[in-house]
């Protein structure tokens, strides 16, 4: 393939959806500027790609929004959708909106190719990357070698989902969970490290199954990578309940370069809710995973979680359970957000009596819970001297993060520099943010 015809090439890459889209985002960059072509992050370009989501319908909404908004500001410049979106539209709906290209979930790798061809004739059917995930084992070949749009790198190291909640339609458009070989693993991470990266965070649609298919597990991957030089930090990024065992948590944090957070998804702490999600646990079952948390790694622990409000069939007394029992967990950091039905899951004919404007009462009230949550997990740190990871320094402020998740923003006059731990002692928080005076550079 004559991939000198992608040299000098302008391209955007647009994002949207989970972190696993961000890690492929940033390995399809990297591959293409490998070849020449230039990344850039507005128009004109030659063409746009678009790593989608479809995890609801307002995602199916934004993608056809940008799809739109970029064919508009670049005329003459061709899109490409990869991702869920692109496994699962209709090719008629994608090639009336102009879209050149749709490349399916573990086909991703096949980008700096499908490019090269649009570059080679003038084309007018639309080029087709995808096929059925059902049986789908295979992993999506992509290398990341330097974090392009971050500081921290997010290395993908699980696919797919073998469960069934009722609300999602991941599963269908992602596969069934598959598990990336440790030592391929092992080799990006180097490669991050010798390009001066000091964190990488491990992400996957079902984190925790890793490992299951190929005879490992997390802790295993976590150890390989605690001993490669030049990385500080391992951060897991959302770690689904499912299957977590004490032991395994226990040997977890036997390792000092793990950090201590952990989102963990409830979705709710109702019992008769999340059996109607099909999630295979109840709230007891969630309440003894996050106690694991806490007598492995400590009360300072970080725990989120996410929160779903409105799902069919819930009431006022089971949506008040719901929150009393995350307050009562004093869990930290909370991602609260409306159920949105989804076709082809089984929840889209479950029958919900709530109104619009019911389940934006209860999205409120929910976010208030978690803006106090997080200001009391904040507010432990005040008066402690913690180490923070810079990820930006703008207009005399530079802020970066805490090994449990938390921003903090300082006073940037002092030796602060970007992508270095520095030590800092906290003086305050404010809506869940540190601030703090640098105490000494690591």
């Amino acid at each position: 393939m004559p991939y000198d015809r992608l040299k000098g090439k302008k391209i955007i890459i647009e994002t949207l959806g989970c972190r696993s889209n961000l890690y492929e985002s940033e390995a399809i960059a990297s591959a293409l500027e490998a070849l020449g072509a230039e990344i850039v992050e507005c128009p004109p370009y030659d063409v746009a790609i678009i790593n989608s989501c479809t995890v609801t319908q307002e995602a199916d909404r934004k993608c056809r929004q940008l799809i739109r908004r970029l064919k508009r500001l670049s005329p003459e410049g061709q899109v490409i959708v990869c991702g869920c979106w692109a496994q699962k539209v209709e090719e008629r709906e994608a090639k009336a909106l102009g879209v050149r290209a749709l490349v399916g979930n573990r086909k991703k790798n096949l980008i700096p190719q499908i490019l090269a061809s649009l570059f080679k004739e003038t084309q007018e059917e639309l080029i087709v990357k995808r096929h059925s995930l059902q049986s789908c084992g295979e992993w999506d070949d992509l290398f990341l070698s330097r974090p392009h749009f971050h500081t921290r790198a997010f290395v993908k190291v699980q696919d797919g989902c073998s469960r069934n909640c009722s609300y999602c339609i991941i599963p269908s458009v992602r596969g069934k969970s598959v598990s990336r070989p440790l030592e391929n693993v092992v080799e990006e991470v180097q490669s991050l490290a010798l390009n001066g990266c000091k964190e990488v965070v491990l992400t996957g649609i079902q984190l925790g199954f890793y490992g299951k298919d190929i005879g490992s597990n997390l802790a295993n991957l976590v150890e390989a990578l605690s001993g490669i030089k030049g990385i500080e930090r391992i951060r897991f990024g959302s770690l689904e309940p499912f299957g977590l065992s004490r032991d395994l948590i226990f040997r977890l944090a036997s390792f000092s370069k793990l950090c201590p957070h952990f989102h963990l998804p409830l979705q709710s702490g109702d019992d008769q809710v999340l059996e109607a999600m099909n999630r295979g646990y109840n709230s007891s079952d969630f309440a003894k995973v996050v106690s694991w948390f806490r007598e492995a790694f400590g009360a300072d622990v970080h725990i989120g979680t996410d929160i779903m409000v409105g799902f069919p069939g819930e009431t006022e007394d089971m949506f008040n359970r719901s929150l009393l029992f995350v307050e009562r967990l004093e869990l930290g950091r909370l991602h609260v957000f409306p159920y949105s039905g989804r076709e082809g899951t089984k929840a889209y004919s479950m029958k919900s009596s709530l109104t619009k404007e019911e389940v934006r009462v209860r999205v409120r009230e929910a976010i208030s819970l978690a803006n106090r949550l997080l200001d009391k997990y904040a507010r432990k740190w005040v008066g402690k001297n913690v180490p923070v990871l810079v990820e930006e320094i703008s207009s005399g402020v530079a802020e970066g993060l805490t090994p449990h998740f938390l921003r903090v923003k300082l006073r940037s006059e002092a030796l602060v520099v970007n992508n270095e731990v520095a030590r800092v002692f906290i003086e305050g928080t404010k809506d869940g943010d540190l601030f703090g005076r640098i105490v000494k550079n690591k």
